[in-house]
């Protein structure tokens, strides 16, 4: 996939360099070359069964800007234009997500992406370099992130929008995530009484009832909550859970029992519940993000871009993960979404037409277009 990713970048006319965690970067110069390049793209890896447009759409639509700027306005850029494919930016394979374009806008550590390790023990730096896509085979120079410090990033993917043809969000959803381990122990089904057992698989599902439970509780404003266990892990001792509140502002304190421990808290939250079946629930790590807002001039610019220049962006957060909000630091950003079929995202199911898929690429290109002239 990288391969032909790389392929149809440079017979597009591009240059191609790739940094130390994996990040593929196609390029095409501007008249001004020196000037902060306008950078578009999203991913290409995706999670299990979650279908094929999530965030291949949006690498696929800036390609597409390239090639169609390479025959339509050749020489016509100000700025240098670039097309970036993230790396691992699901996190199916390496935890968290969100790591390699985070190391990218200075929020990991290099060194610390590299050593993370998956599921069945290989290093993410060592992968990278078995597959040629270290940065070290393929000519890339190291990235530094001033090197987007004045640019603009337009992201296009899949969305659960339904109606418009495209959207670009004003601000992404308040999210916070833990990950929890409950420990237990095995035991003979037969002679072991109910207040003697220690099923780890018991506790972990009695948590992610009541993590459900507080997505529902709070539903009606917008709150979502959602539990994933990466089945490996489940067979050597312990039932890991990664737990994500996304919109709430008070669930996730329920969720743990109100302290700072999972495994503790008032009768009926999950902790308590936990501990009365004689289980070991602990938080291992926790994080949240989300609170910042799109720029509101490549909000603008994609407005324009759409022909509605009086209308405002729909006042709604952004309804997938706010992968980008790490590169706010950085650079001014905005997304842009395009509809699919019954509102079915990051599922086999997924399904995008091309009816309702080209005009958020067409507000894509000429976005870009606009920003790469200034």
């Amino acid at each position: 996939m990288r391969d032909l990713f790389v392929t149809w970048c440079t017979e597009a006319g591009c240059t191609i360099s790739v940094d130390r965690v994996g990040n593929i970067f196609a390029r095409r110069p501007g008249r001004d070359d020196h000037l902060p390049p306008v950078l578009m793209g999203s991913h290409l890896d995706t999670q299990v069964a979650g279908g094929k447009y999530d965030g291949i759409v949006g690498v696929l639509a800036g390609l597409e800007v390239l090639r169609t700027l390479d025959d339509a306005a050749r020489g016509a850029r100000k700025r240098p234009l670039e097309l970036v494919c993230w790396t691992n930016e699901e996190g199916a394979r390496f935890t968290p997500p969100m790591v390699a374009s985070g190391a990218f806008a200075g929020v990991f550590d290099v060194d610390w992406v590299l050593a993370l390790r998956d599921d069945d023990g290989n290093v993410f730096g060592g992968e990278l370099e078995r597959i040629g896509y270290d940065g070290k085979s393929r000519g890339g120079r190291p990235r530094h992130r001033r090197l987007l410090r004045a640019a603009h990033r337009a992201g296009a993917r899949s969305s659960t929008a339904r109606r418009c043809p495209s959207a670009s969000w004003w601000a992404a959803t308040r999210a916070r995530g833990m990950h929890v381990d409950v420990h237990g122990e095995t035991a003979h089904a037969g002679p072991t009484p109910m207040d003697r057992r220690r099923n780890a698989l018991v506790g972990a599902a009695m948590l992610a009832v009541a993590v459900n439970e507080v997505g529902w509780k709070y539903h009606a404003t917008e709150g979502k909550a959602t539990v994933a266990a990466p089945g490996g892990l489940a067979q050597q001792g312990r039932h890991p859970l990664r737990v994500r509140a996304a919109h709430l502002r008070r669930a996730p304190r329920r969720a743990r029992g109100g302290r700072p421990d999972v495994g503790r808290g008032e009768s009926g939250d999950a902790g308590v519940r936990a501990a009365r079946q004689r289980r070991d629930a602990r938080r291992r790590a926790s994080g949240s993000f989300g609170s910042e807002r799109f720029d509101p001039g490549c909000i603008r610019l994609i407005r324009e871009a759409a022909g509605a220049p009086g209308r405002p962006a729909p006042r709604h957060p952004e309804p997938g993960r706010p992968r980008r909000l790490l590169h706010l630091a950085i650079a001014p950003t905005a997304m842009i979404f395009t509809p699919c079929r019954d509102g079915i995202s990051h599922n086999e199911a997924e399904h995008a037409e091309l009816d309702y898929t080209v005009p958020g690429v067409n507000v894509l290109l000429h976005a870009v277009l606009a920003r790469a002239n200034r």
